[in-house]
């Protein structure tokens, strides 16, 4: 069966059976990586653009890379030349752009809403890649991957957030996905960096991260976002770490066999050390790897969607 949608705008409200279609292709696009060539002609003919008005390196690369690999042609969009700095509107790119006859648009933008407005403006396949601090779903999509490909299941996992929720599209895509695929979600962080009323969407609250750490299966790490002056929302980042910061002697002493993700990129000696970063309880850099078969996943489903 295809997606239930033409587009992937975000994990809220995505049924378990479309985020079960795209986990179970990604398998099969994470063997080509290990191919000694690592192409197919999936999408040939195909174009998709890449529209990144933000800063992005892992997410950028990676969906670029997917592309060449599925054999699209792929088109990277720079706002620092674009006609937006000549006061061109983003519906009037977005139409010229369209006018060329493609096929996806991939977009990140510091504004929520973006890709769904996308979808009212363009004929294309939209996919979201991070808007503002609302979803971020194909990072979800990679972290589910990952706890899967380590820990063989996700239904009744307990998985905890920890760090900036507030400011975090990544956490709310995580939180949509993970409970759809039946895990149990908690949230762990100081007071100021957890959303009022998180409660209402199913996860529960843990300000205790000794506590977080002992009790769940895994730990999703978040960055803290200073960019977005997350800064202010706690005294120092030192102070952070020693009441937030994930540390080996915290693993040891409350539970060796937890397994911890970060989405990158990483503040070591803040919400997490190097020698965790390092260690052997994280799947970091699996991520990244699963990363490109879970994009090539989506592409693939939504470029040969029959619109």
């Amino acid at each position: 069966m295809p997606l239930s949608s033409r587009h992937l705008l975000g994990l809220a409200g995505v049924p378990k059976e479309d985020i079960q279609l795209i986990l179970d292709t990604a398998v099969t696009f994470r063997e080509v990586l290990e191919r000694p060539i690592k192409k197919v002609p999936t999408l040939q003919g195909k174009t998709v653009v890449n529209l990144f008005f933000e800063n992005s390196t892992r997410t950028r690369i990676s969906f670029e890379l997917a592309q060449k690999r599925l054999s699209a042609d792929t088109v990277n969009f720079s706002t620092s030349t674009s006609s937006t700095k000549k006061g061109e509107t983003f519906k009037d790119t977005v139409r010229n752009i369209e006018a060329m006859k493609i096929d996806m648009i991939v977009v990140r933008h510091q504004s929520a809403g973006v890709p769904q407005f996308l979808t009212q403006i363009s004929n294309a396949h939209i996919i979201n890649a991070g808007d503002g601090r609302h979803e971020h779903p194909t990072q979800a999509l990679l972290d589910m991957y990952s706890i899967k490909e380590r820990l063989g299941k996700l239904a009744g996992l307990k998985v905890c957030i920890v760090g900036d929720v507030a400011h975090s599209r990544v956490a709310l895509s995580n939180i949509f996905g993970l409970k759809a695929m039946g895990a149990d979600v908690s949230v762990c962080g100081p007071p100021t960096l957890i959303p009022k009323g998180i409660e209402s969407i199913g996860v529960k609250v843990i300000h205790d991260i000794d506590k977080a750490i002992a009790e769940h299966d895994v730990l999703n790490v978040l960055r803290i976002q200073l960019e977005r002056k997350a800064g202010s929302s706690i005294p120092t980042t030192r102070e952070y770490h020693n009441y937030f910061g994930i540390t080996a002697d915290r693993i040891e002493k409350n539970n060796k066999d937890v397994v911890i993700l970060h989405p990158g990129p990483i503040n070591r000696g803040v919400e997490i050390s190097s020698e965790v970063a390092d260690g052997p309880y994280q799947v970091i850099l699996d991520q990244v790897t699963n990363g490109v078969a879970i994009r090539m996943a989506v592409l693939y489903l939504l470029g040969t969607m029959n619109n």
